[in-house]
């Protein structure tokens, strides 16, 4: 599915290669009455600052738009240069029909690039594997980006979208000084705007002319686990209704985007004789409707490989099922056409559920919109089916039970959603429309490792053990990824090399298997033993030992000088636990323990224990996050547990000889 894109978005990239061939020409007079504008507020790390932003849409009677976009940067550091390289998105559908760029030096003449010192070349940052796409970009560079030095562009597009939408995106990583946004309709056309994360900016002018003005917008400083940007950033989005020549206006509300997705999609989930034919096949030994599902959601994630082909409407319409078929590939809304094809060939009705990779990109105030990246299913359940494998269930007042499942996602059980969809909004498109549902949260118990350890030591420090390390939910899921295109089983042991190389300095792997790598519906695991030379340190006649042998559940996320600003956002629910059993060395006994430790907060826990039995030193550790999303509020808090856990995961046991 594309990734919401306008296709008059322009990004700012690192520089090219060379500098484009420029000119001594003067700047315009709308970036010249910027030159000594004073500056909004910053601080010393600032590389840039966007002075003026203007962006003009002009709408004709037919539908097509005319977009001028206008851009001043005050160079502040050398990091800021890449603002002086622009870049700008078209496809068939859109054409750059102009496009300059300034410099105004601090010292000496302006500089002038054109349209024909631009670089045309295939988009920049495909996502999600997309083989072939329409879209294309131009890139510019300005000479001479350098601090203390201003740089801007105006670049003129037409358009014609397939849906009449326009976003404005007016908040950015630096200091926007002032934001002008214009809106020009033809008679008998109306907009309808939305404002997000941002206070209401009521517009001047009408008559077919409207402007929106901003100032002083505060600049967004990424930090690590931040929310989606859409949930944080200053955005509006403006929809379109008139007369589009055949184009879809902008959406009313989440129904009308449904009805227009289910209309796409219309006559392209009928089956072919061939498909009927494997649906047959793959689902004759199945002797409940459970089973038969499960052999067509297999064969979806392991025989229809996921390839994206999104020319023009491509990016947002379904290739017809017997086309998905043939070919055997497809993105995720052609493996979720197919899913849903064959589904109802064996009497069960599915529906296509939009859904977005980065949790909160969606939420119930916003506006029908195109920022989902992403198309699952919502699979109907029959009344008599239950099974405790079924996880992740939407309970709907009309529909009834709907089971979300991603076909596309080949490595994540049937019944089982992994974590960063989990807990988000999601557009359920049905018959009768759209409608903005809510994706539940998963106990934590489902993702998460389960290490267990039975080892001995010596008397020297070197310790001797074997290990379990089973990976639940996400976790298997990431590793059986991983291990996908490897083929030596050398090569699979790997990840475990990496994992004990982090907690111990000296180790030798004796042995090591893998289990369940292809079997998604169960846990997968490592098996395997070490040998660690001087894992316990001498002090005079005593033994120091870290009764917590391998693994981390602290970090240093938030160990930072800068206050956190925005909420923290884990992947998903988790649950880890360990069971680390160390047998003392003859001759030796415990002197003393680390305390226990019980740290319990809304979003997240920890405990752990140490203890003795007989002659063997037991360690039973479990952390657990409960909530994805933990407030600015709160960083202090989880900063605190985080240090916890670290204090935790250092402590020693001491270990004394007997006493004669």
């Amino acid at each position: 599915m594309r990734k919401f894109l306008t296709y008059f978005t322009l990004c700012l990239i690192g520089s090219l290669a060379g500098v484009p061939l420029s000119c001594a020409a003067d700047a315009p007079s709308w970036m010249h009455a910027l030159a000594n504008v004073p500056l909004p507020p910053h601080d010393e790390k600032t590389n840039a600052i966007l002075l003026f932003s203007e962006d003009i849409l002009s709408v004709q009677s037919n539908g097509r738009i005319k977009k001028v976009e206008r851009r001043v940067y005050k160079i502040l550091r050398p990091d800021g240069r890449n603002y002086g390289t622009i870049r700008a998105d078209f496809d068939a559908e859109s054409r750059i029909s102009n496009i300059h760029g300034w410099c105004i030096p601090s010292q000496g003449k302006d500089y002038e690039v054109k349209e024909k010192d631009a670089i045309e070349t295939a988009l920049f940052g495909v996502q999600n594997g997309e083989l072939m796409t329409d879209l294309k970009s131009k890139i510019l560079t300005i000479p001479a980006a350098d601090p203390g030095n201003i740089v801007g562009y105006e670049i003129e597009q037409e358009l014609r979208p397939y849906v009449m939408q326009d976003v404005w995106a007016f908040q950015r990583e630096i200091p926007v000084r002032e934001a002008h946004y214009s809106l020009q309709l033809p008679p008998g056309w109306e907009y309808k705007s939305a404002l997000l994360n941002h206070s209401e900016v009521p517009p001047s002018g009408g008559n077919g002319q409207w402007q929106w003005v901003v100032n002083d917008v505060a600049a967004i400083r990424p930090e690590n686990g931040m929310p989606a940007w859409q949930s944080i950033a200053g955005f509006m989005v403006i929809s379109l209704f008139g007369n589009a020549s055949g184009r879809v206006n902008g959406f009313q509300d989440w129904k009308a985007m449904g009805i227009w997705e289910n209309g796409l999609a219309s006559g392209r989930r009928e089956a072919s004789p061939e498909i009927k034919k494997k649906t047959a096949e793959l689902t004759a030994n199945g002797a409940t409707t459970l089973a038969k599902m499960r052999a067509l959601a297999e064969f979806m994630q392991r025989d229809i490989r996921y390839v994206a082909i999104q020319l023009g409407i491509g990016g947002w319409q379904p290739h017809p099922a017997p086309e998905i078929f043939l070919h055997k590939y497809g993105d995720c809304k052609d493996k979720a056409t197919l899913l849903s094809t064959m589904l109802k060939e064996i009497g069960v009705e599915s529906y296509y559920l939009d859904i977005n990779t980065e949790r909160g990109t969606i939420n119930p105030t916003t506006p029908a919109t195109r920022w989902f990246d992403h198309v699952v299913l919502a699979i109907h359940l029959p009344g008599d089916l239950n099974d405790q494998s079924l996880h992740m269930i939407i309970a709907h007042p009309k529909l009834g039970r709907l089971l979300v499942f991603d076909p596309t996602d080949e490595f994540t059980p049937f019944g089982y959603l992994r974590g960063e969809l989990q807990e988000s909004y999601a557009l359920l498109v049905t018959p009768d429309g759209g409608e903005l549902i809510k994706v539940p949260q998963l106990p934590a118990s489902m993702n998460g490792f389960e290490r267990t350890a039975k080892a001995s030591l010596d008397s020297v420090g070197t310790l001797r053990g074997e290990f379990v390390d089973q990976r639940n939910g996400d976790y298997g899921m990431y590793q059986r990824a991983a291990l996908k295109s490897v083929s030596k089983d050398a090569d699979k042991i790997k990840p475990i090399e990496t994992l004990v190389s982090r907690s111990l300095t000296t180790f030798q792997i004796t042995k090591a298997s893998v289990l369940n790598l292809n079997q998604t519906d169960q846990p997968f695991k490592y098996i395997y033993s070490l040998v660690a030379e001087k894992y316990a340190k001498t002090t005079g006649n005593l033994l120091l030992v870290r009764p917590r042998i391998l693994g981390f559940n602290s970090s240093d996320l938030l160990e930072t000088k800068e206050s956190r600003k925005y909420p923290v956002e884990f992947d998903g629910p988790v649950k880890n636990t360990d069971l680390f059993e160390i047998t003392l060395p003859p001759g030796y006994e415990v002197d003393d323990l680390p305390p226990p430790i019980n740290a319990d907060y809304s979003f997240a826990s920890y405990h752990s224990k140490t203890e003795v039995n007989g002659n063997t030193l037991k360690y039973t550790r479990t952390f657990e996050v409960k909530e994805l999303s933990v407030p600015a509020s709160k960083a202090e808090e989880l900063k605190k547990l985080y240090r916890i856990i670290a204090g935790d995961e250092r402590n020693t046991a001491v270990l004394k000889p007997v006493s004669q």
